[in-house]
């Protein structure tokens, strides 16, 4: 069967996206879980061959059966693995009760080093669903400010400021005196600052409605 995501409340969802991986491989009838002893960078660990295979694919199960395997022990007899026992703690964890684990300064991407060495599947999903998440929330923030300056004739003001496309913010208003003569009147010129935030997203900046004014 395949792996089921179990959220809390009962809820389950499937594959990689939740944080509980429910594990449905049943222990051996009639027979003890066996201990086996891992020494992994120095740092011994203590588990079960039921708990190692969990993920039959994996190094860790291949391991302790016996599968073309070859590792070398040590003097007490446990498995040696050249890898960082650091990280293994999160991965012994998750084929025990199928919930990743972190400390606040345990980096995401190390565990996931980890898992694919020791290729657990779920876990390799678990991680790189969480950090798809956190660039996604990265991507999203701070807006860029945009500015644009229209210029317009005193008689115009009211109506381009009234007419401006939503997400527009007026900022500052500068009479630039008379450029223009038409007949035997003076024109006041203005200059208008408006300004506009443009949210982040994964396709790039947002697009920018065009604006109602004399530029």
């Amino acid at each position: 069967g395949g792996v089921s995501m179990r959220m809390e409340g009962g809820e389950e969802m499937q594959d990689a996206v939740g944080l509980r991986c429910t594990w449905d491989i049943p222990p051996p009838a009639g027979t003890q879980a066996k201990w086996v002893r891992l020494n992994v960078g120095g740092t011994v660990f203590l588990t079960t061959r039921q708990t190692l295979c969990r993920e039959q694919k994996s190094f860790l199960c291949r391991l302790c059966q016996g599968e073309e395997l070859q590792s070398d022990r040590d003097e007490t007899g446990a498995y040696l693995i050249d890898r960082d026992p650091t990280y293994f703690g999160p991965i012994l964890n998750f084929l025990r009760h199928g919930k990743l684990v972190l400390n606040k300064d345990m980096a995401e991407e190390g565990v996931l080093e980890e898992a694919e060495f020791y290729n657990i599947g779920p876990l390799i999903r678990i991680i790189k669903g969480r950090l798809e998440e956190k660039d996604y929330t990265v991507t999203q923030v701070p807006p860029k400010h945009v500015y644009r300056v229209l210029q317009c004739q005193e008689e115009e003001l009211t109506q381009m400021v009234s007419t401006m496309s939503d997400g527009w913010r007026f900022e500052q208003l500068v009479n630039i005196g008379s450029s223009y003569n038409y007949g035997n009147e003076d024109q006041t010129e203005f200059l208008c600052v408006v300004s506009k935030e443009l949210y982040n997203s994964h396709s790039g900046l947002s697009s920018e409605p065009s604006h109602k004014a004399k530029v």
